[in-house]
C-alpha cells in the first residue's frame, strides 16, 4: 500500500528523511524566490489581463500542491509569461478584460488545464507531449518572448495599445504614440535599464563589499523589488499619479479567496483547446527545466508524476481565484542556485506570498505599471533567442522550416495558431522523415564481417546479390517506398538472383509493411529472385512467426549480414566500389 501511495504523493518519500541541513536550504531558497515572485506574480498577472492581486493568489495554493505531488526537488510552480500571454490570448476572446466573466473565464482555463494534465498524469501520457519538437517549442518561446516584449511597451509609453499580434501590436503602438506620458516613459525606461544591469551587474558590486555569499546572493536577486520601491516612492512623493502615470491602485489584502470554475457549456467548448495548448506547453516547459536541474545533482524526475503534480496545481489555481501557472524557467534556476534541497522550499514560498498578500499589498498602491513592465520586458528578452534559425538552417532544413512557420505565424496571426502550426509541423515532418526511410545498399569492408553503405566506403559487392538496409521501422507510412526502391534495384540490375533486407534498425512490421513484405517476396520469386532478411529482432521475429510470411519466404531468414552473404554467395571474386572512404555507416 505505501510504495503506491508515495508513488503518486512523492512527499510521502523525501517527507520522511527531511532533516535539519534540508529545512536550512530549504528556507534560504524560499527567501530568495519570494523576493523574485513578488514582483514577478504581479507582473505576470498584469500580462495576463488580471488584477495584480491574481499573480500572488496564484502562486500559493499551486505551489503547496506541487510540493505534495511533483518529483522536482528545485522547479518553482507559479505564474511564467507565454502562458500568461496564452491565458491573455484565450480568455481575451470570450470576455472582456476587466470584468467578473474574464477573471472566471481565466480560472476556468485553468482547472481545464488541470483536469487534461492529471488525466495525462494517470493515464501515463507524458510521451504525447513529444510530438512537439525542440526546434517547434524554441521558436514558439522566441516569438512569445517578443509578442510579449512588444506589448508591454504600452506601459513603458504610457499610452493606449492593444492587439494579439506583432502587426496589430505595433500599428497600435503608433496610431497611439501621440499620447506620450513623459513621466512614464522616464519610470519604466529607468526600471527596464536598471533591471537590465542588475541580472549582471548588482552581484558582482555586492561581491566587492565584502558581504556574506548568502547575502550577496538574496540581494543580487532584489533587483526588482528595488525597483518596485523607488518607483512606487516616487510616483507617490511626486504625484505621478495625477500626471498620467497608470498605477496599481488599491490591491485587496487577505487570503486567496475560494473560487469555483464555470460548467457553461459554451465557456468550457470555447477554451478546450486554448487549455490543451497550455497544458502542453506548460509541460514541455516545465518539465526540460526540472529534468535539466535534476541531472546536475543525479536526481529522478517521473514525466508522468510531473502531470499529475502540474495538475493539481492548476486545479489548486482554479479553486483559488487563479489563472494557469507551470514552472517557471528563471525562478526554478534561483530556486536550484539558492541551496533548495527538497519540495519543501515552494512550501515555504507560498508562506512568503502568504504574508505578503496578508500585509504587504497596500504599499503597492503607487506602483507604476510601467515599472511591472519593464519586469516583464527584462524577463522574457532573456527568452528570445534567433539563432535558433541559424543553428536549425544549418543543421536541418526540415527543421528550419518547422522553427521559421512557427516563429511567424505565432507573430502574424497569434499565440494559438503558432502553436498549433508547430505541433502540426512537428507530426508531419516526423511523418515524412519515417515515410521516406534511409536505406543503403551495403557491401563488405574487406577483410571484416562489416557491413556498410556501398556509396560512403570502399566495400565487395556482389552483381547477382543486392544488400539492402533500412534504417527505419516498417509501417504504413514508408511501407510502399521499400516496394519501389527494391522493384526499381532488381529492375536495373537483372544479373541479381538474392535480395538481402537487412534489418538492424527495424524495431516494428506493422500489417501494411506485413502485406508489403509478402508483395516484395511474391513479386521476387515471379523474377527467380529469392528474397532473404537478415539481423531481425526478437521482437519482431515473434511477429512475423505468427504470420504466414516466414513459411512462404522464398529465402532464408540470417542471423548476420556476414553468414547470409557467406551463404548465398557463388562468386569467388567479389567487385569492391570505390565509395568516398567516409567513417559513417
Amino acid at each position: 500500500m505505501t510504495p503506491n501511495l508515495s508513488r503518486y504523493l512523492p512527499i510521502m518519500e523525501w517527507g520522511s528523511r527531511y532533516n535539519r541541513a534540508d529545512l536550512s536550504g530549504d528556507l534560504v531558497a524560499a527567501v530568495i524566490v519570494t523576493i523574485m515572485l513578488i514582483p514577478q506574480s504581479l507582473a505576470y498577472a498584469l500580462l495576463a489581463g488580471l488584477p495584480p492581486e491574481t499573480g500572488i493568489y496564484a502562486s500559493i495554493a499551486p505551489i503547496v500542491l506541487y510540493t505534495v505531488f511533483g518529483t522536482s526537488r528545485a522547479l518553482a510552480v507559479g505564474p511564467v509569461a507565454v502562458v500568461s500571454l496564452m491565458t491573455a490570448a484565450a480568455v481575451g476572446e470570450v470576455a472582456q478584460a476587466g470584468t467578473a466573466g474574464y477573471a472566471v473565464a481565466a480560472l476556468t482555463l485553468a482547472g481545464l488545464s488541470g483536469a487534461m494534465l492529471l488525466f495525462l498524469g494517470i493515464f501515463r501520457l507524458g510521451f504525447l507531449a513529444n510530438f512537439l519538437s525542440h526546434p517547434v517549442i524554441a521558436g514558439f518561446i522566441t516569438a512569445s518572448g517578443i509578442l510579449i516584449a512588444v506589448s508591454q511597451l504600452r506601459y513603458i509609453f504610457g499610452i493606449d495599445g492593444g492587439g494579439h499580434t506583432l502587426p496589430e501590436m505595433l500599428m497600435s503602438l503608433g496610431r497611439n504614440i501621440d499620447g506620450l506620458n513623459i513621466p512614464t516613459l522616464i519610470l519604466g525606461a529607468g526600471a527596464t535599464a536598471f533591471l537590465f544591469w542588475v541580472r549582471k551587474g548588482l552581484k558582482p558590486l555586492l561581491q566587492k563589499t565584502g558581504l556574506p555569499e548568502g547575502a550577496v546572493n538574496i540581494l543580487s536577486k532584489a533587483g526588482p523589488v528595488l525597483a518596485i520601491a523607488v518607483t512606487t516612492a516616487a510616483t507617490a512623493m511626486f504625484g505621478l499619479g495625477e500626471r498620467g502615470v497608470a498605477i496599481v491602485g488599491t490591491v485587496p489584502q487577505g487570503l486567496p479567496p475560494l473560487t469555483l470554475p464555470s460548467f457553461a457549456p459554451d465557456l468550457v467548448g470555447a477554451l478546450l483547446l486554448p487549455a490543451l495548448l497550455i497544458s502542453i506547453i506548460g509541460f514541455v516547459e516545465s518539465i526540460s527545466v526540472a529534468q535539466t536541474l535534476a541531472a546536475k545533482k543525479r536526481q529522478r524526475i517521473d514525466p508522468d508524476q510531473e502531470l499529475i503534480g502540474l495538475g493539481a496545481a492548476n486545479v489548486g489555481a482554479a479553486l483559488t481565484g487563479g489563472f494557469p501557472v507551470t514552472g517557471g524557467f528563471s525562478r526554478s534556476v534561483v530556486n536550484y542556485d539558492a541551496g533548495a534541497q527538497t519540495q519543501a522550499a515552494g512550501a515555504y514560498t507560498a508562506a512568503g506570498l502568504l504574508v505578503a498578500s496578508l500585509f504587504l499589498t497596500p504599499l503597492i498602491y503607487f506602483l507604476p505599471k510601467a515599472t511591472l513592465a519593464a519586469t516583464i520586458i527584462v524577463a522574457v528578452l532573456s527568452l528570445v533567442d534567433l539563432s535558433i534559425l541559424k543553428r536549425t538552417w544549418i543543421y536541418s532544413k526540415a527543421d528550419f522550416a518547422a522553427v521559421f512557420i512557427t516563429i511567424a505565424l505565432t507573430l502574424g496571426l497569434g499565440v494559438e495558431a503558432g502553436v498549433s502550426a508547430g505541433v502540426a509541423v512537428s507530426i508531419l515532418i516526423h511523418l515524412y522523415r519515417s515515410s521516406r526511410p534511409h536505406m543503403a545498399v551495403v557491401g563488405r569492408v574487406p577483410g571484416t564481417e562489416h557491413f556498410r553503405n556501398i556509396d560512403r566506403h570502399k566495400v565487395e559487392t556482389q552483381d547477382d546479390i543486392i544488400s539492402l538496409r533500412v534504417d527505419e521501422s516498417l509501417y504504413f507510412a514508408n511501407a510502399r517506398f521499400l516496394e519501389d526502391r527494391i522493384y526499381d534495384m532488381v529492375a536495373n540490375q537483372p544479373a541479381v538472383r538474392h535480395v538481402i533486407l537487412m534489418c538492424p534498425a527495424v524495431n516494428e512490421v506493422d500489417m501494411s509493411a506485413l502485406e508489403s513484405l509478402e508483395a516484395i517476396n511474391a513479386r521476387l520469386r515471379d523474377l527467380n529472385v529469392s528474397f532473404h532478411l537478415s539481423e531481425v529482432k526478437g521482437p519482431v521475429m515473434d511477429r512475423l512467426e505468427r504470420s504466414h510470411f516466414l513459411s512462404q519466404l522464398t529465402g532464408q531468414v540470417f542471423l548476420s549480414q556476414h553468414l547470409a552473404v557467406s551463404t548465398l554467395s557463388t562468386s569467388p571474386h567479389p567487385h569492391t566500389s570505390k565509395g568516398k572512404g567516409a567513417s559513417h555507416v
